[in-house]
C-alpha cells in the first residue's frame, strides 16, 4: 500500500512576551481543525506550532519580571505547550526559536542568501516599534505606535540588510495568484503595498543594540532581527523530514506582510521552496475592540475550558465567526451557542436516537435498508466543500441543518407511535436506521472541530474503530455492518446555566 501523501499545516510562531490568550487559541483551533480534516481525507497531515522567543520586547519583559530572558521564555513557552495539550490539539511539532536546531537553520538561511548576493552591511537610522519588532517606514519624531500607544524609538545602528527591493516585481506576480494568499482582501492589501510609489526598501535583518538573539555568522555583536529568525521556524521544526514546503500557513491578518513579502523573498534568495498557501484570518474582537495586553481586555482560553470543555470553545469560534473576517467574542454568546447548538442540537439528537434504539430494539439497530430520505449526501458534499475553502462556519452550518432535518423527521415519523403496532416494525426500523445514520455522518463531519465530544458520541454509536481513522470519502458507504449493538446512553453536552457560567468566566 503506498504511503499517504503528506499535508503540512502551520500556526503562527507565537511571541512569548505574555501567556496565551484566546486570539492565539483561535488560530490554533482553526489550524488543528483543518489538519484533522485533511487527515480524514486520507493525508498524512502534520501540524507545527511554536514560540518566538528573541528580541527587544522579550529582553524588557524578562527584566520587568526579574528573570533572565531564558528563564522567562522557558516559563511562557511551557504555558503555550500545556494550553494546546488541554485543547486536544494534534500538535506534531512544537518548535522554540531558542532551540539549537532552529539556530542552525536560521544561520544556514543567512549563509545561502549571502552567498547568492542578497545580504550587505550598512548603518541605519529609523523609528522603531518595540511592540511590532519592526522599523516603521516614513515615521517621524513624535509618532506613536498605534498598538502600544507608546512613542516610536529613534534607533541608529549598524545592521545587516537583505535586498528586499530586488524582489518587488517577483513578489507582485507571486501575490497576484489567488491560490497563494487568501482571502482576497488580504491579497489586495499586499499588492497595494508592493505597488506603492518608490517600491520596496531593503530590510534590516540584524540588530546590534540588543543581545538576546541568534548570532549572525561572522558578524560579531550582531543578532538576527526577529522576522528572519521567527519565520524560519516553519522549516526548522520539520528539519530532516519531507514535509517542507508547507501546504498552508495559517496566520492572523496583522502579520500578513511578513509572511507574503518577507518570507517568500528570503526563501527565493536562498533557492528554497516556497509555502503553497497562506490564509490570513481576521481579528477576534472583545467588546468590538482588538484584544491586547495594553488595553487590558485579554481573554484567556483555559478558564473557558475548565467551565465548559475545550470543544465548546472550538465550536463557538469556528461557527460564530466567518473565517477570514473580524468577529466579536462575547461570553453570553458562547453560552447561548453551546446550549442551542450543542446541548439542544447535537446532544439532544444523540440522546433521542440512542435512547429510542435501546427502548424499542434493546440497543440493536439494523443498518440494511433503502436509501435515507434525509439530505445526507448533500450535507457531506457541502461540508467538505466548505472545509476545503477554510469556511468552517459554513461547514458547521450545513452539518447542523442536517441535525435540524433529522429532528423534524423524528417528529413527523413519530417512532413512539410506530413502536405500539407490530405491523409497523419495518417502518420503525427504517426510522431508527435513518436517524442513526445521520448521527453517524454528523459525528464524522464535525470531528475536525470537536474531536473529543465526537469521539465520545462515536463510542456511543457502538463503533470500535478510531474516529480519526474514518475517511470522509467513505461516509456514504454506510456504517460498515448489517447491524450495530450500542452501549448504554450517556449525556454528551449537559445544558449549562447562563448565570453560573458567566459568573465563573467574568
Amino acid at each position: 500500500m503506498p504511503a499517504a501523501k503528506t499535508f503540512y499545516v502551520t500556526t503562527p510562531i507565537y511571541y512569548v512576551n505574555d501567556a496565551p490568550h484566546i486570539g492565539h487559541a483561535y488560530t490554533t483551533i482553526a489550524s488543528d481543525a483543518f489538519k484533522r480534516y485533511k487527515r480524514m481525507q486520507g493525508f498524512d497531515a502534520r501540524l507545527t506550532t511554536g514560540t518566538d522567543e528573541h528580541g527587544q520586547k522579550i529582553e524588557r519583559s524578562a527584566k520587568k519580571a526579574g528573570k533572565s530572558p531564558q528563564a522567562f521564555t522557558d516559563t511562557v513557552a511551557e504555558e503555550f505547550a500545556n494550553t494546546w495539550k488541554n485543547f486536544v490539539f494534534g500538535i506534531d511539532y512544537f518548535q522554540r526559536t531558542t532551540s539549537p536546531q532552529h539556530a542552525e537553520m536560521v544561520q544556514e538561511l543567512y549563509r545561502r542568501c549571502k552567498a547568492n548576493g542578497f545580504i550587505y552591511k550598512s548603518s541605519y537610522t529609523g523609528y522603531y516599534s518595540v511592540v511590532q519588532e519592526a522599523f516603521v517606514q516614513d515615521a517621524k519624531e513624535g509618532d506613536i505606535d498605534p498598538e502600544s500607544g507608546q512613542p516610536l524609538e529613534l534607533v541608529t545602528e549598524e545592521n545587516c540588510f537583505f535586498k528586499l527591493s530586488a524582489f518587488t516585481d517577483w513578489l507582485i506576480e507571486l501575490n497576484s495568484d489567488p491560490s497563494f494568499l487568501q482571502p482576497e482582501t488580504r491579497r489586495n492589501e499586499v499588492l497595494a503595498f508592493l505597488k506603492q510609489e518608490g517600491g520596496l526598501k531593503d530590510l534590516s535583518i540584524s540588530r546590534t543594540t540588543i543581545k538576546w538573539g541568534i548570532p549572525v555568522p561572522d558578524e560579531p555583536g550582531h543578532v538576527f532581527y526577529v522576522w528572519f529568525d521567527a519565520l524560519t521556524t516553519y522549516m526548522s521544526a520539520v528539519a530532516g523530514t519531507n514535509l517542507w514546503p508547507a501546504d498552508l500557513h495559517m496566520i492572523g491578518k496583522e502579520i500578513t506582510r511578513f509572511h507574503a513579502i518577507y518570507w517568500p523573498a528570503f526563501l527565493k534568495a536562498a533557492d528554497w521552496p516556497l509555502p503553497k498557501r497562506i490564509f490570513a484570518h481576521g481579528w477576534l474582537l472583545f467588546d468590538n475592540n482588538k484584544m491586547s495586553k495594553s488595553r487590558g481586555n485579554i481573554v484567556r482560553p483555559e478558564p473557558i475550558r475548565q467551565a465548559m470543555g475545550a470543544d465548546a470553545l472550538r465550536y463557538y469560534l469556528l461557527r460564530e465567526i466567518i473565517f477570514g473576517s473580524d468577529g466579536n467574542f462575547a461570553f453570553d454568546a458562547l453560552v447561548t451557542r453551546y446550549n442551542a447548538d450543542l446541548a439542544n442540537g447535537l446532544g439532544n439528537l444523540a440522546s433521542r436516537t440512542l435512547t429510542m434504539i435501546h427502548q424499542y430494539r434493546q440497543g440493536a439497530v439494523s443498518l440494511d435498508g433503502e436509501a435515507s430520505p434525509l439530505p445526507v449526501s448533500e450535507t457531506i458534499s457541502a461540508a467538505i466543500d466548505a472545509y476545503e475553502r477554510l469556511d468552517f462556519s459554513r461547514a458547521l452550518e450545513a452539518i447542523w441543518n442536517l441535525i435540524g432535518a433529522a429532528d423534524k423527521y423524528i417528529v413527523e415519523q413519530a417512532p413512539w407511535k410506530l413502536a405500539k403496532d407490530p405491523a409497523l416494525a419495518d417502518q420503525l426500523d427504517a426510522v431508527l436506521r435513518n436517524v442513526y445514520n445521520v448521527l453517524r455522518v454528523v459525528t464524522v463531519l464535525a470531528a475536525p472541530v470537536m474531536p473529543d465530544s465526537c469521539a465520545r458520541i462515536w463510542k456511543l454509536l457502538g463503533m470500535t474503530t478510531a474516529l480519526e481513522d474514518e475517511r470522509l470519502g467513505a461516509l456514504e458507504e454506510g456504517a460498515g455492518a448489517a447491524s450495530r449493538q450500542i452501549p448504554p446512553v450517556e449525556p454528551v453536552f449537559p445544558r449549562l446555566d447562563m448565570k453560573t457560567i458567566i459568573a465563573q468566566l467574568d
